[in-house]
C-alpha cells in the first residue's frame, strides 16, 4: 500500500500503480514463514517415528533440545527389567519351598517386574499355588493380601522397618530384597527373604556417556534400597543416585529440579513413574512399560533402548536448527523481494517486477523451505 501511494504521488498511471501493488502483495505473502516451522516439525516427528521414537506434539519436539537434566528410573529403564531371583532364605519355622509357595501365589496378581521374577522362579521350582484374596498393591512398597487364609505382606524394606535389619544378604547387586510376612497375635513378623537382581542393558552406559558429552546431567531415581541403587548407578555411570523414593517423591524431585531453572526429561516405564513423567518438562516412556506410563509420557521409546533418549534430544536439535534455517531464508526472501517488488530497481533505472514473476518467486520460496525441511530425513540418529 505504501509503495502504491508513493508511486501515485510520483505521478504514475493507475496501471503502473496496480502492477506495483499486486507484485508487493503477492511476494509479501508469508507462505514461506508459515511453512518454516510446521514442515520441519512434521518431517522431524516422521523421522523419529521411523526410529521408534513416537513424539506426541510439536511442542514436545521443540522443548526436548533444551534438556539439561535427564532423570532415569532404574528397573526396566537403565536395567533390563528382567530380574531374576538370586536367593531364597527361610527361617527355622518355614522352609524355602513354603516361602516360594506363598510368595509365588501372592505375586501372581502383581504386574511389577520383580513380582514376575518371583512367580517365574516359584514355577520353575514346582511351587504349588494357593488361593489369594484381598489383594492390594502398596505404592512404592509392595503388596498386601491373604494367602490360604493367612495375611501376607511382600515388599521392600520400607514395608517393615525391622526387615532391613534382619536381612542377611550382603549382595550389593541385588536390586530388591522382598520380605514375606504373615499376621500373628504379636503382629507381622519376617518369615523369609527373597533376593532379586537385575542387570544393566547393553546400551545404558553408552547412552549415559553420550548425554554427558552433551553437557546433560544424569540422575538415577529409584524406589529400591540405597545399596542396590548405588551399585547400579556406579555401573551405569550416572552423576547422581536418589534411592528409596516413593512415587510422590519422584514427582517432587522432578519439580525441585525445575524450580532450579533446569529443563527436565524424566524417563521411566512403570506405574510408579507416571506422576514424575507428568511433572517433567518432557516425559519419556519406555515402550515395554506399563500403559499408564506410556499414556503419561510426551515421548514413547518403542525399542526400549536408552540410546533413544539421546536420539530424541539429537532429533530435537536437528529440527530446531532446520526451523531456524527455514525462518532465515524466508526472512531473507521477504527482505530482498519486497523492495524489488515495490519498484526499488525501477527507481534507479532497472526493471519493474512483473506480478507473475513475483508469484513464481513466492512459490519458489515455499518450495525451498519445504525442500530444506525434507533434508531432515537424511539425518542419522
Amino acid at each position: 500500500m505504501i509503495a502504491a501511494v508513493i508511486w501515485a504521488i510520483a505521478g504514475k498511471d493507475i496501471a503502473f500503480i496496480l502492477k506495483v501493488f499486486t507484485s508487493v502483495l503477492v511476494i509479501a505473502c508469508p507462505c514461506a514463514l508459515g511453512l518454516a516451522t510446521p514442515t520441519a516439525i512434521m518431517v522431524g516427528t516422521g523421522l523419529g517415528a521411523s526410529h521408534g521414537i513416537l513424539i506426541r506434539s510439536g511442542e514436545t519436539l521443540e522443548i526436548t533440545h533444551k534438556t539439561s537434566v535427564v532423570i532415569l528410573d532404574k528397573t526396566g529403564t537403565i536395567t533390563k527389567g528382567e530380574p531374576e531371583v538370586t536367593a531364597v532364605i527361610g527361617t527355622e519355622t518355614i522352609s524355602e519351598e513354603e516361602i516360594l509357595t506363598i510368595a509365588g501365589s501372592a505375586e501372581s496378581l502383581s504386574e511389577h517386574p520383580l513380582a514376575k521374577a518371583i512367580v517365574k522362579y516359584a514355577e520353575s521350582k514346582g511351587a504349588s499355588k494357593k488361593d489369594v484374596s484381598s489383594f492390594r498393591a502398596i505404592s512404592g512398597k509392595g503388596i498386601r493380601c491373604t494367602v490360604d487364609g493367612r495375611d501376607i505382606q511382600i515388599g521392600n524394606s520400607r514395608l517393615t522397618a525391622e526387615a532391613a535389619a534382619e536381612n542377611p544378604l550382603r549382595d550389593e547387586a541385588a536390586s530388591l530384597a522382598a520380605f514375606a510376612k504373615w499376621g500373628a497375635p504379636t503382629g507381622y513378623k519376617v518369615i523369609g527373604i527373597i533376593s532379586v537382581a537385575d542387570t544393566i542393558k547393553e546400551t545404558s552406559r553408552e547412552a549415559i556417556a553420550k548425554l554427558h558429552e552433551s553437557g546433560i546431567k544424569t540422575v538415577m531415581l529409584t524406589g529400591d534400597n540405597r545399596a542396590a541403587a548405588e551399585y547400579i548407578g556406579k555401573e551405569a555411570g550416572v552423576d547422581e543416585v536418589i534411592a528409596e523414593a516413593l512415587p510422590e517423591d519422584k514427582a517432587k524431585i522432578v519439580e525441585d529440579y525445575r524450580k532450579k531453572g533446569k529443563t527436565v526429561m524424566m524417563v521411566g516405564d512403570g506405574i510408579n513413574d507416571a506422576p514424575a513423567l507428568t511433572s517433567a518438562d518432557v516425559g519419556c516412556a519406555i515402550g515395554n512399560g506399563s500403559d499408564i506410563a506410556i499414556e503419561s509420557g510426551d515421548i514413547a521409546l518403542m525399542k526400549s533402548d536408552l540410546m533413544d533418549v539421546w536420539r530424541a534430544i539429537k532429533l530435537s536439535r536437528y529440527t530446531i536448527t532446520n526451523i531456524k534455517e527455514n525462518l532465515f531464508w524466508a526472512f531473507c526472501y521477504n527482505t530482498i523481494g519486497i523492495p524489488v517488488a515495490a519498484g526499488l530497481l525501477y527507481a534507479f533505472g532497472g526493471p519493474l517486477l512483473n506480478p507473475m514473476i513475483a508469484g513464481l518467486a513466492m512459490s519458489l520460496s515455499s518450495v525451498c523451505v519445504v525442500c530444506n525441511a525434507l533434508r531432515l530425513r537424511g539425518k542419522k540418529l
